[in-house]
């Protein structure tokens, strides 16, 4: 599985429904997430990518789409 298909994945498993964001859609304007799965999202991102994200890097924007976490991913490694 691919990087893309597997933030989707963690997505489609912390809103607890079968989205499918583009990559550019807002996941938190859109309502497939909110502030209370923001902390979901990021402990399973952690779990998956095998990554530590500090607390101070855990705000919505930062994780508001696919291709924005794509971008916060590539520069954790």
């Amino acid at each position: 599985m691919d990087q893309r298909s597997k933030i989707v994945a963690i997505i489609r498993q912390v809103a607890g429904q079968p989205v499918d964001p583009s990559p550019e859609q807002s996941l938190f304007e859109s309502g497939m997430l909110d502030s209370f799965t923001l902390t979901d999202l990021v402990l399973e991102l952690e779990k998956q990518f095998s990554i530590r994200i500090p607390d101070s890097d855990m705000t919505p924007r930062r994780f508001d789409s696919v291709a924005r976490i794509e971008n916060y991913l590539a520069g954790r490694k």
